[in-house]
């Protein structure tokens, strides 16, 4: 009888097996367990975040109950006068509303629906969007104030598109009066306050810009100009001293000057001796174009600024409110502190300052701006609008090589800088509102300066950056609670 052909399985491999069995089998019952424990986690996380939402929704609901059709706050009241003015109550400057409760102004520049043109392009890569899915201007500005006053925004700002005045919500207007008879924001031109051009143009755009408005509850009111130079700056070397010496002997404030040295000095000796110079007369004075380079030169330097300053500030305050009474004056939105004698000349001819104010958020920045405005606010005893502030951050994928501000990391970053800056300054007493620049980013080829940034609260294709639109809404709806409390 043949033996059976048996294969024996080695005991210890057979108990390798087992032990390798055992372990893909509890791996297994492991990995099933993390599944549905991670399952169930997400779910309870889900549950949780809509909870949150729903908080956070119910809570912004609540908040934005308490404002009136304008953005003011119903249960702090001013003085109803039927347009926007300001008020100084209990140590701190507000604005107020028509209906008389106390109002931020918290705003977006440039809401516009051209977006900005780039001359590498041929044309606004904003606008060629929002064209095609909006088809006219006035939808456009529907949905653009739609959600700035679900971000809890409630001012349209400088360089915005008519379209959105009329959609409810306040707004400001800029003149660009300076501009409009010389001046350059990009060279840093002085434009000749004492000419008959400036006064003319003044005339002219008061008319045709703020006679027809000055029914207009919905109009805080006039921005003057931007950034005008108002010192040496990053635009020239030259004091405004030395750019009125370059003009023509027969210009108006080259006059203007003259008198100003003869007044003072009255003998031309006396002026020679400061001066080092050997004019024979005053009138030498106009066909000269430069004065000397010393230290003594400096105090006259500073007084004809002022004599400047309150030729700028007195003459447009004067024409505006002569077309317009009911509205505010805003100023000509400082691009940094001006020089004292500036502030000095402001005072009675505006009624509120502006000033736009970009910080490196990476430094103690702030904080020096803060103390910078702090200045301001003693020398002048005005109330102060912040009209530019932003943030840019790299990971939009726009170059943001040009533009106020250094860029930031992330959106989340932007968010949260945003964050600090609006809650810093708005704790001032005297700040009355703050304005983000701007409602679109800028474009990636760059616009008529070459400005390339993330500014925006929404892209190019007019899809908002949610993380900042987000954390703004929360930080605008506390704005007027953060304006009483005050600095702790």
């Amino acid at each position: 009888m043949e033996r059976e052909n048996r294969k024996f399985i080695n005991p210890l491999t057979m108990i390798l097996t087992i032990i390798l069995i055992a372990i893909i089998s509890l791996d297994a019952i492991l990995l099933y367990t993390i599944f549905r424990l991670n399952e169930e986690i997400s779910s309870m996380y889900n549950e949780i975040m809509k909870i949150q939402k729903s908080y956070t929704d119910l809570s912004l609901q609540i908040l934005s109950s308490l404002y009136d059709d304008y953005g003011g706050v119903t249960h702090l009241h001013g003085n109803a006068t039927g347009f926007f003015h300001v008020e100084k109550i209990y140590g701190k400057f507000w604005l107020v509303d028509p209906e008389g409760n106390l109002f931020i102004s918290k705003g977006v520049n440039h809401v516009d629906y051209w977006g900005d043109y780039s001359p590498p392009l041929g044309y606004s890569p904003y606008n060629g969007y929002v064209s095609e899915k909006y088809g006219s201007a006035d939808k456009w500005a529907e949905e653009a104030v739609s959600r700035l006053r679900k971000w809890g925004f409630n001012t349209i700002g400088a360089w915005s598109s008519r379209e959105t005045y009329d959609k409810g919500m306040p707004y400001t207007i800029i003149l660009n009066i300076a501009l409009n008879a010389g001046a350059s924001w990009l060279t840093g031109n002085v434009a000749d306050y004492f000419s008959r051009e400036f006064e003319e143009t003044a005339e002219k755009i008061a008319r045709e810009e703020c006679a027809p408005r000055r029914e207009d509850r919905h109009l805080i009111g006039y921005f003057i100009d931007n950034e005008l130079r108002w010192a040496a700056d990053w635009r020239s070397s030259n004091e405004l001293f030395d750019d009125y010496m370059l003009l023509p002997p027969e210009a108006e404030g080259k006059k203007a000057l003259v008198k100003f040295l003869r007044e003072k000095y009255g003998e031309i000796s006396s002026l020679n001796r400061v001066w080092g110079t050997s004019f024979s007369s005053f009138d030498d004075l106009l066909l000269e174009r430069e004065a000397p380079k010393v230290s003594a030169v400096d105090i006259d330097r500073r007084g004809f600024l002022r004599i400047i300053a309150e030729q700028y500030f007195k003459l447009t305050y004067n024409i505006i409110k002569k077309y317009d009474p009911n509205h505010l004056i805003l100023g000509c939105r400082f691009a940094y502190k001006p020089p004292n004698e500036v502030l000095y000349s402001c005072i009675g001819y505006t009624d509120v300052l502006s000033v736009n104010c970009y910080t490196n958020p990476y430094s103690n920045d702030l904080e020096l701006r803060i103390m910078d405005l702090k200045e301001i606010y003693r020398i002048t005893c005005l109330p102060i609008m912040i009209t530019e502030f932003s943030f840019k951050a790299m990971d939009s994928g726009l170059p943001n090589s040009k533009g106020a501000g250094v860029p930031v990391k992330t959106q989340a970053e932007r968010a949260k800088y945003y964050e600090e800056y609006a809650k810093a300054m708005i704790k001032q007493p005297f700040i009355i509102g703050y304005h983000w620049f701007q409602y679109s980013d800028q474009p990636y080829e760059g616009r008529f300066d070459g400005e390339n940034s993330n500014f925006g609260l929404v892209t190019i294709r007019d899809e908002p950056w949610e993380t900042l639109v987000q954390k703004a809404t929360i930080v605008n709806l506390e704005a007027e609670l953060a304006h009483l409390k005050g600095e702790e």
